[in-house]
């Protein structure tokens, strides 16, 4: 076998403990647990990181990044903006039909950390790049569709997060997909009833 580089190590890694976490839940996810799901030694883990907190960090990065990926790839700009909220949306929602375990893995972490002393930072962290995807997502639909929102990005984006967990959690639970599609169509309305027009929004002239 050939030489594996850091970043190859670290995706392994990561990918190797969101199996773990939602097979034997935070608790069960020892660094010894995760190198032994990855095939690797534990001298392999302390190489790639830091410490078991800062390979959660990416944990949680890896998942949301490829959140924002399938979702801004879906945006169309001859779309309106309902229907580049409800692409985006159901974008997520087939990655979560397709990968549940990791998002099992990131509610487990969430409950985990919040009753744990000393953990608080981690889902702060988490739903702060939450958040952050959120606004890039409802900025660049904005853009291109040639919109402007009525409302702070912040308070979008937080109204978005809050439909995403209540459609997330409610999927895992039941496996309903017609309703997770009626929620993201309500979602879309909703969220897309908020854009104004540029030209509306565009200063009078002197």
């Amino acid at each position: 076998m050939g030489r594996v580089s850091s970043a190859e190590r670290r995706s392994a890694l990561v990918r190797a403990a969101l199996r773990v976490i939602h097979r034997d839940g935070v608790n069960g996810a020892t660094t010894r647990a995760i190198v032994a799901e990855a095939g690797m030694s534990l001298a392999s883990f302390h190489y790639a990181f830091r410490s078991r907190d800062e390979m959660i960090r990416e944990l949680i990065a890896f998942v949301v990044q490829d959140e924002q990926r399938v979702s801004l790839e879906a945006l169309d700009p001859d779309a309106d903006i309902r229907s580049a909220v409800r692409a985006g949306m159901h974008a997520y929602f087939d990655l979560l039909r397709a990968h549940p375990s990791r998002e099992q893995a990131l509610q487990e972490l969430v409950q985990y950390s919040l009753r744990t002393p000393g953990l608080e930072h981690l889902p702060r962290a988490q739903y702060a790049s939450y958040f952050h995807t959120a606004r890039v997502l409802l900025e660049r639909g904005a853009e291109v569709t040639g919109v402007e929102w009525s409302l702070p990005i912040e308070q979008l984006a937080r109204i978005l997060i809050a439909i995403t967990d209540g459609l997330t959690v409610a999927w895992l639970a039941d496996r309903d997909d017609e309703a997770a599609g009626t929620l993201i169509d309500f979602a879309a309305d909703t969220i897309g009833a908020l854009a104004l027009s540029r030209r509306a929004v565009a200063p009078k002239s002197s």
